[in-house]
């Protein structure tokens, strides 16, 4: 109750330039998904510009918004693939009124092979988010405040050209045993992204999901990421909660599927903690 009368007076803050952010995390499971829609319907509703990239030949995150997304729908196959311009594919989202989404289809799958002897494979994306950014301004169009790209769990060529895309990564951990490991390994990748393709690149937002406070072990694992990560840890932590495992299955996100769950009070909250805090600094 005290968390939902303080996020009813929250305000959004606007950055001054655009965020992409690159949601990853190489281990499957961990709400990387779950976080990168809700914490996007969150921005969104708070009244910020916000783009979902579903980047995961799953289409989970086209699925959570309420995008079509099968195999006949224009997606981001098209645009890294055939050189669709990414307003082409671009969709309102009827999870909130200033949320837009590039779906993904089962077509991204054959991306990976396909990319392989592309000229600049790894900067696809990039390229086709900068355009799409000229060509908003030369329709007048909003500057977008948030983009989320949701990676695949794996670093095929998929997630790389997200994180050379990408300004900074926001990684969502499972609170459990093996979150140290999973985060020491993407963050050896990320290194060599920034080393050979990404120089700008940070580690800005860590959130512990599916946190359960009734074992100790989540309270240990919590205390482990915040001595080793304290400025990119998230406060908000993001419960195990049944409300967000089912919200997909009715094409939406928990934030319109159940507002005053424990779940999609935690996502709000997060999503108002990475608006307020300082963008980063290499």
């Amino acid at each position: 109750m005290e968390l939902r009368k303080r996020l009813e007076k929250a305000t959004f803050a606007a950055p001054e330039k655009t965020r992409i952010m690159a949601v990853a995390n190489q281990k499957g499971g961990v709400g990387k998904t779950s976080s990168a829609v809700n914490v996007a319907v969150a921005l969104a509703k708070g009244g910020l510009n916000v783009l979902v990239i579903d980047s995961d030949p799953q289409g989970n995150a086209s699925t959570a918004l309420g995008i079509p997304h099968d195999p006949e729908i224009a997606s981001l196959y098209d645009v890294l693939i055939e050189d669709e311009p990414l307003s082409a594919i671009v969709t309102p989202s009827p999870e909130a009124e200033s949320l837009l989404c590039a779906p993904a289809t089962i077509d991204l799958s054959g991306a990976e092979i396909e990319l392989v002897p592309m000229v600049a494979r790894e900067s696809r994306l990039k390229n086709a988010l900068a355009d799409y950014f000229t060509e908003r301004e030369e329709q007048g169009l909003p500057r977008l405040d948030y983009v989320l790209i949701d990676c695949p769990p794996s670093l095929g060529l998929l997630t790389i050209n997200a994180l050379v895309a990408a300004r900074e990564v926001f990684m969502p951990i499972q609170a459990e045993y093996y979150a140290l490991e999973g985060i020491a390994m993407l963050w050896k990748n990320i290194d060599l992204i920034r080393k050979h393709l990404n120089p700008d690149l940070v580690v800005s937002t860590i959130l512990l999901t599916m946190y359960d406070a009734r074992t100790r072990l989540a309270a240990q694992v919590a205390e482990d990421v915040r001595e080793h990560f304290p400025t990119q840890t998230l406060d908000t932590v993001i419960p195990r909660s049944v409300r967000i495992s089912e919200a997909p299955s009715y094409a939406q996100t928990v934030l319109n599927y159940d507002p005053n769950s424990t779940g999609a009070l935690a996502y709000r909250a997060a999503a108002h903690e990475i608006s307020r805090r300082p963008e980063p600094k290499n």
